[in-house]
């Protein structure tokens, strides 16, 4: 089994380091970790250190040494960004957990037309920062040291401006009539960004189909059954990896 993953504010600058707060805590009280165990250290972004525990004190302090190399994760390329449009209850979480165990590079929430969730002033907020726990919690399970980006709520608008810029532009379309292709045969770039839109559970009005298209995103579809909101993003970016060579 890999080292567990334990995020920290500021690397480390010399071979020992002191962990505590919520992460020490959950090191000692919850990991239960002892002396002489493997860790990892890392600020989320990018740069990560292997140490070895050498004392666990009370109840949140982890003394961990050796700590001798900071090593530093390029980004991946393509970079993968998931427009996701906010699911109900509690299922945006789930979408966020799993695209980030899968390695998805950034998740944006959309306020989509059809949404029956709304992200509006002090709920926007918490729910926002719920996303982001997620996605740092997750990064942790997996053995990430690279956490996704979780951007702010974007308006269509701002989406299609995001599409624009890409060098891969898609709209998950559950509608098997319409004019798409499966996105297992789409010509993906070897470089750059790909951005793929996955819609609410009314699916994606025609307006806004419109504003992406002009935007250049094509429409797509991943097979005959049609998912759900809160995991057509993960399916996407499984696919998506596999035919990258990200997961080779």
């Amino acid at each position: 089994m890999t080292a567990p993953v334990f995020v920290v504010e500021r690397m480390p600058s010399g071979p020992e380091f002191v962990l505590d707060g919520p992460e020490g805590r959950h090191a000692v009280s919850v990991r239960r970790l002892h002396a002489g165990e493997d860790v990892v250290l890392t600020d989320g972004l990018g740069r990560w250190a292997e140490g070895v525990v050498r004392a666990a004190e009370g109840k949140d302090r982890l003394v961990i040494t050796d700590l001798t190399t900071v090593h530093e994760e390029s980004a991946p390329t393509p970079r993968i960004t998931v427009v996701q449009a906010l699911p109900k209850g509690d299922r945006g979480e789930v979408a966020v957990e799993t695209m980030t165990e899968t390695g998805i590079d950034a998740v944006v929430p959309w306020q989509a037309a059809r949404c029956i969730t709304q992200w509006k002033g002090d709920r926007g907020l918490k729910s926002l920062a719920k996303w982001r726990a997620t996605a740092r919690e997750a990064g942790k399970q997996s053995r990430r040291v690279r956490f996704p980006e979780i951007t702010e709520a974007m308006t269509t608008k701002q989406v299609a401006a995001l599409l624009a810029a890409a060098d891969f532009a898609g709209v998950l379309h559950e509608d098997r009539d319409c004019d798409s292709e499966p996105l297992a045969t789409a010509e993906l770039p070897a470089r750059g960004e790909i951005v793929l839109v996955v819609g609410p559970e009314g699916g994606v009005s025609p307006q806004e189909l419109a504003a992406f298209a002009e935007a250049g995103a094509r429409p797509y579809r991943l097979g005959r059954s049609v998912l759900r909101t809160s995991t057509a993003g993960t399916a996407a970016a499984a696919l998506l990896l596999g035919r990258t060579g990200r997961w080779g």
